[in-house]
């Protein structure tokens, strides 16, 4: 099970930080990710991490959002800086199991809008 939260309504330029726990060891995940998906479009991969920590990002969002984890708290954070308009999305939290066996967490809105 993964829970998100973290998501709300930011200016432009602004910064959010969204988290996602999931209820089992992140080591049992070969990668976790976030994606967002805006209205009319389709889901996209906004960044992720693997569990030897390696980590990707769409183009759209690199040197602006960061991914990371506390494995501690097998818990994962995209922190969004420099946030624009464009980012306005429903973001979802997605752990890989294995190659076709993924869990979704609820999705978090993040508006960015003056």
């Amino acid at each position: 099970q993964l829970q998100a939260s973290g998501g709300g309504l930011v200016q432009p330029g602004g910064s959010l930080s969204l988290s996602c726990a999931a209820s089992a060891s992140i080591f049992a995940f070969m990668d976790m990710g976030w994606y967002r998906q805006a209205l009319g479009k389709q889901r996209e991969l906004v960044a992720a991490i693997t569990r030897g920590g390696s980590t990707n990002y769409a183009d759209s969002v690199k040197g602006r959002f960061t991914i990371s984890r506390d494995i501690a708290k097998n818990t994962v954070y995209l922190q969004m800086n420099s946030l624009k308009p464009a980012d306005t999305a429903v973001y979802y939290c997605r752990a890989r199991a294995a190659i076709g066996v993924d869990y979704w967490g609820q999705g978090t809105l993040v508006t960015v809008s003056s």
